[in-house]
């Protein structure tokens, strides 16, 4: 494996700062929902006829889920720093698709007319989370691949006598008939 350029040296602290971040993020998500489930519940409010009810219950549990998730995907940062390893399976898919939901979220945020502080926010967190994925990239040295073989010299690998060998000419082409 090459290690060049400035990838080992930032991938660590980055992935330190994204669990923090994202740990953070977890917890603010969670409870801002929280907060607007409760003001939707006292105030007593209504999304096109929807029960009350039904807005603070979906308010508080879509904020607890949401949060579990960044939650989920700050732990998988986490592990890629102590372990100083790729995320890998799922956590790289967790990650990914962080990426993708701050992406989303900056788009939102854009659109929004105050919205350019967290767009800021969304853009720096999905910076991380790539700057995370590109740096541990694997590199291969090409002093590292094996040499193309040119084939067995004999009819019959030694390392394989129970493979028949190639055959020499290939078999004729079937006719149009």
């Amino acid at each position: 494996m090459v290690e060049s350029g400035w990838g080992p040296v930032v991938r660590r602290p980055v992935a330190w700062i994204l669990a923090v971040v994202l740990f953070v993020e977890a917890f603010g998500v969670a409870a801002l929902n929280w907060f607007l489930g409760i003001v939707a519940d006292r105030q007593n409010m209504s999304l096109a006829g929807i029960d009350p009810d039904a807005m603070s219950v979906s308010s508080k549990v879509g904020g607890v889920l949401f949060g579990l998730y960044f939650l989920l995907c700050a732990v998988v940062a986490l592990l890629v720093a102590i372990r100083d390893r790729a995320p890998a399976g799922l956590g790289r898919i967790l990650l990914i698709s962080v990426a993708v939901v701050h992406g989303l979220l900056a788009a939102f945020a854009w659109a929004m007319v105050e919205g350019k502080a967290a767009f800021a926010f969304m853009v720096v967190v999905l910076g991380l989370v790539i700057l995370l994925l590109m740096t541990y990239d694997r590199l291969e040295d090409p002093s590292d691949a094996a040499p193309a073989s040119e084939g067995p010299k004999d009819p019959k690998d030694p390392e394989r006598p129970d493979k028949d060998p190639a055959p020499i000419t290939p078999p004729p082409a079937p006719s149009p008939s």
